[in-house]
């Protein structure tokens, strides 16, 4: 702990952590945390120069308490009570070092656990430390360095190699770390990730990107009159500027990767290679690998910080790496890196009502005053306040952005002559700056347009700490009117089914709207619209309106048609029993994928708690509503199937195709990863109907349907689910995706067989005679 610290409170305070590494809510001084032992956090910071391969080490001053005089960690401190990791971080270098580095400095790689007991006894160090990496291209200067006397006595670089050997050999200079143990982490990473064989990782890419087989979608266009083809110019300039929100929700550093990526593309075949993948996924980290990244810091952008350090003579200042973590943040960019669950819950819990609606809505982003201090250079008097994290709605987070998009929708909008499209464009644009989207949302639920726009903040599956927050996306498509008309069986029975879930009545809305269905041929998309892409959505999200008007739903068919034939088909001749491949045909394909999304607006939202509280299903089940909502559909929707054969609404002939079909679904959907939200939902449905005999798996490997048993386990698992979200039972939710969404033998079996099938990606498709060319994107 420094001395400024020091002088700012009486005695420092840790936070007494459990044996696990969780907080107790206790706090103790410093002293009596030693003395007694207790578990407690702290950060480790390695500051490693990439031309040299060096890491910085400190000597620590003779007046510390623990280890005095010997060599140590570029920077490490105890994360004082009531201080978040990434703070305290940035503050030790800061103090110890003077480096005043920005967040996206740090790489957060690990947590490492000390236990030990020096002195003779009197001081117990049970430490939970989170390791940082500060990337920078060369060696700091030495006299660049302001040196806290009271903690740092000097510094010096030393080779990664020989700094392992010094440990391994237990010098008697060096504070010990194990370099067998938890601590070989650290030279582990560093010696991966500079030794590569590039010839090895252009392989693995190319490899992961044969997985994307490239398509062109059309759409005729001769519906659209001159005004909505002049409108459209201005809409798809407004949905590019959902894709650069997007990525600043994904990681704070992913804009300045991206451009790095963009710029050096051209460099060499690796590079491009990096490039290609990094355009599918948006991010770092693979979806289709269960979020794994495929980059690394080092890959990432060089930053120059002129002012970092104290000035030296003909150096022209800090270039470091923007970081970026292994592990994909489950928070994205919604919340501070370092910020837990239980940190969160205590702050909210001392808001008002309408603050902690907006803390949990939608539409803001949680951020820290302890980091706006420390990138204003304030004083920090803030220490221990429960109330470091504050709120920010997204029309101030992304002002200058939204601004952008709301001037070109409403250009748009006082272009277009279709009256219902006139008042969405301007709607969305009006909601863009006040971050209130219930007017917008309504005017996109009855848009009657030939050119059908769906643009604004609204999936919330980035967020896997709470499932809160919305990502901004973009669908621009062409009405198909034909299609549309043939669907409105669908829209119109949404009542029926209600009525006859297989849940208790007790549990059952009276008020169920009919969904209205869009069919579109897609001819652009942004945003959150990565890796493998959706079939169709079902919007709006707000149960608000759900629960007032009902859900709409839009199909993208040229999409589905896509999928179907490049993806489906092909997973089918796999892993589907030749006896029944004849019945996976696309009508069925298609027809459940509408029930899926018509499905997401019955069953429970808002809901009543045993105790008697409103609440809705998102906010009890948190993390696992996305999976868990998305299982819902898809098994609800074909008991819904069924339930619509049996009144004579649909023809009996679908029956056993739409079984087989979604056979051949489960294994296109949890290829995906089981970090994804689909991919989970379908991992549960498909072990559950396995569990239960309705799905049975041959010698070869391969698995049919049994028409005797399908039944009743789908109706069996729709019970399930329902009723755990009608509970709101949070518990039980994580208890079924525990036991189910996992990889089983049948599942993995399949996936081996599927590795030669190609997943669908298109490539720029042609420019609309608008003037403009577009690129679609990405469409899974």
């Amino acid at each position: 702990m420094s001395e400024m610290k020091k002088q700012e409170v009486e005695e420092e305070h840790l936070d007494v952590l459990t044996k696990s590494g969780h907080k107790t809510g206790i706090s103790k001084p410093r002293k009596e945390v030693h003395r007694d032992g207790d578990y407690h956090g702290a950060v480790h910071v390695w500051i490693y120069a990439e031309s040299t391969q060096q890491l910085l080490l400190q000597q620590r001053s003779h007046r510390k308490d623990s280890w005095a005089d010997l060599w140590d960690i570029s920077s490490a401190g105890h994360i004082s009570a009531g201080d978040s990791s990434l703070i305290t971080a940035r503050r030790e270098v800061q103090e110890e070092l003077g480096l005043t580095l920005p967040k996206d400095a740090f790489e957060f790689i690990f947590v490492f656990l000390q236990e030990c007991v020096i002195n003779d006894g009197k001081y117990i160090n049970n430490e939970y430390s989170d390791v940082y990496l500060v990337t920078t291209v060369d060696p700091i200067p030495l006299e660049a360095f302001t040196l806290q006397e009271t903690e740092v006595s000097a510094v010096k670089y030393i080779s990664c190699e020989d700094y392992k050997k010094l440990l391994a050999k237990e010098d008697s200079d060096y504070v010990p770390y194990d370099v067998h143990g938890q601590y070989g982490q650290l030279f582990a990473i560093l010696e991966k990730r500079y030794k590569e064989n590039t010839v090895a990782r252009s392989h693995t890419l190319q490899k992961q990107l044969s997985r994307y087989a490239p398509i062109s979608l059309s759409a005729e266009f001769t519906g659209l009159t001159d005004s909505d083809r002049e409108a459209l110019v201005y809409i798809v300039k407004a949905a590019a500027v959902m894709d650069e929100i997007f990525y600043l929700q994904s990681w704070y550093s992913n804009p300045a990767l991206r451009d790095w990526l963009k710029e050096h593309a051209d460099t060499s075949e690796l590079n491009k290679l990096k490039w290609s993948y990094y355009m599918i996924n948006k991010s770092p980290w693979s979806c289709l690998d269960e979020d794994e990244a495929f980059l690394t810091t080092a890959d990432s952008a060089i930053r120059l910080l002129s002012k970092a350090t104290r000035t030296v003579k003909e150096w022209k200042g800090l270039e470091y790496r923007a970081a970026f973590p292994v592990l994909k943040p489950p928070g994205a960019n919604f919340y501070p890196p370092d910020m837990d669950k239980r940190e969160f819950e205590i702050w909210k819990g001392s808001l008002e009502k309408d603050k902690q609606k907006e803390a949990t809505d939608f539409f803001s982003v949680i951020k820290r005053h302890s980091e706006f201090i420390l990138d204003s250079h304030l004083s920090d008097n803030r220490a221990g306040d429960v109330n470091d994290l504050y709120i920010v709605p997204y029309s101030q987070e992304y002002k200058s952005l939204l601004a952008k998009a709301a001037d070109l929708l409403h250009k748009a909008g006082d272009i277009t002559n279709s009256p219902s499209l006139k008042r969405l464009l301007h709607s969305k644009a009006d909601a863009f700056l006040s971050n209130d989207y219930y007017d917008s949302d309504i005017a996109w639920m009855e848009l009657d347009s030939n050119l059908d726009v769906t643009i604004g903040p609204y999936e919330t599956y980035e967020d896997k700490v709470f499932g809160y927050k919305a990502t901004f996306e973009a669908y621009i498509g062409i009405r198909d009117e034909e299609a549309t008309a043939q669907l409105k069986l669908f829209g119109d029975s949404l009542q029926l089914l209600e009525q006859n879930l297989p849940m208790d009545s007790s549990y059952k809305s009276t008020d169920v709207n009919a969904a209205p269905i869009r069919v579109i041929q897609l001819i652009y998309n942004s945003g959150d619209v990565k890796g493998p892409q959706t079939l169709a959505f079902n919007l709006p999200n707000d149960e608000r309106i759900v629960q007032e008007r009902g859900s709409s739903m839009v199909m993208l068919k040229n999409v589905s048609e896509a999928k179907f034939v490049h993806i489906l088909l092909p997973i089918a001749a796999a892993c589907v029993a030749t006896e029944q491949q004849e019945f996976v045909d696309f009508d069925s394909f298609f027809t459940h994928t509408i029930c899926h999304e018509c499905c997401h607006g019955i069953g429970p939202h808002t809901i009543t708690l045993p105790n008697g509280r409103k609440s809705t299903v998102r906010l009890e089940l948190q993390e696992f509503h996305s999976a868990l909502e998305e299982a819902k559909a898809d098994i609800v929707g074909l008991w819904a199937l069924r339930f619509l054969i049996s009144q004579d609404l649909l023809s009996e002939t679908l029956l056993k195709s739409m079984y087989v079909s979604f056979l051949a679904g489960c294994y296109r959907s949890v290829r995906f990863g089981l970090e994804e939200a689909h991919g989970k939902g379908q991992a549960l449905q498909f072990n559950w109907l396995y569990e239960k005999g309705a799905f049975v798996l041959d010698s070869e490997g391969a698995v049919s349907v049994d028409f005797s048993k399908i039944e009743d386990a789908v109706e069996s698992l729709s019970r399930e689910i329902l009723t755990i979200q009608a509970k709101g039972d949070k518990v039980a939710a994580g208890l079924l995706l525990q036991k189910y969404s996992t990889m089983t033998e049948p599942l993995q079996v399949a996936l081996k067989k599927l590795e030669k099938v190609q997943e669908v990606v298109s490539l720029p498709s042609t420019g609309l005679n608008l003037g403009l060319s577009l690129d679609l994107g990405l469409l899974v």
